[in-house]
């Protein structure tokens, strides 16, 4: 049997950091950048796998990749976000766009990757375990959902990924990590930022927003520390809730 131990902040990660000079790749539906919760992007693309790439082409027509910018935002104000575009009309993509659109981030060097999204589909493992140790290698760190419908999801299953689960309790100001011996498992809030006016559970949420979330603390992270690999960079996480 697994042994389980659940570490819990008490106050706000990394509360001195605002992701200055930390570049964040978001890989979804692109970004509205004159929206008031995301305050400009830096740049980006939107990626096809039957296309070729078209730069500067990220608006988002359906809102989640602007509630997922807004949500990192928040909490690293001074992080430069790309919007990666792989979604249009709906939150449907396939694996060879979303490979380009990792590859575009670590080629644009990306610092956080932040993918609020992801496959079951075993058949697919080979080509992200690749991606994924190519964005090692150059230092870039995916931020990705540890699971869905509750099988293990590509790529935040893999334990050179920041995987992460969703609470629906808990505050949005602060993470949890799971630590078994199954490895480490980041938990974040389900829900991007309030709108005003509207009730939270008519907003969007669900396990991107606790994926932005977590990417939010990770760009402080980076921040702190940023010439760390990624196994560095997720024990740096994890000790600063065993120094609270």
């Amino acid at each position: 049997m697994d042994t389980i131990e659940k570490l819990t902040f008490s106050r706000e990660p990394f509360a001195r950091y605002t992701g200055r000079g930390v570049k964040v790749g978001i890989i979804d539906s692109g970004v509205n950048p004159a929206h008031p919760h995301v305050g400009g992007v830096a740049g980006g693309a939107r990626i096809s796998s039957t296309e070729a790439d078209s730069l500067n082409d990220y608006l988002d027509h359906i809102g989640h990749g602007t509630a997922v910018a807004g949500a990192i935002r928040e909490k690293a104000p001074d992080a430069q976000l790309y919007a990666v575009k792989v979604f249009d009309r709906a939150l449907t993509t396939n694996i060879e766009a979303i490979i380009k659109a990792i590859d575009w981030c670590i080629e644009n060097e990306m610092d956080v990757i932040n993918l609020s999204l992801g496959t079951v589909n075993i058949e697919h493992r080979k080509v992200i375990e690749q991606a994924v140790g190519r964005a090692a290698e150059k230092r870039t760190v995916l931020v990705a959902a540890r699971e869905m419908s509750g099988k293990p999801s590509l790529p935040g299953c893999l334990p050179s990924v920041i995987g992460v689960a969703v609470d629906w309790q808990g505050e949005r100001d602060r993470y949890d990590v799971n630590r078994s011996d199954d490895g480490t498992v980041f938990i974040a809030s389900a829900y991007p930022r309030d709108i005003p006016g509207v009730p939270r559970d008519r907003n969007l949420n669900g396990i991107s927003f606790a994926v932005a979330n977590m990417t939010g603390f990770v760009a402080r992270a980076r921040e702190c520390a940023p010439e760390t690999s990624v196994d560095q960079l997720k024990r740096l996480l994890v000790e600063e809730l065993t120094n609270q």
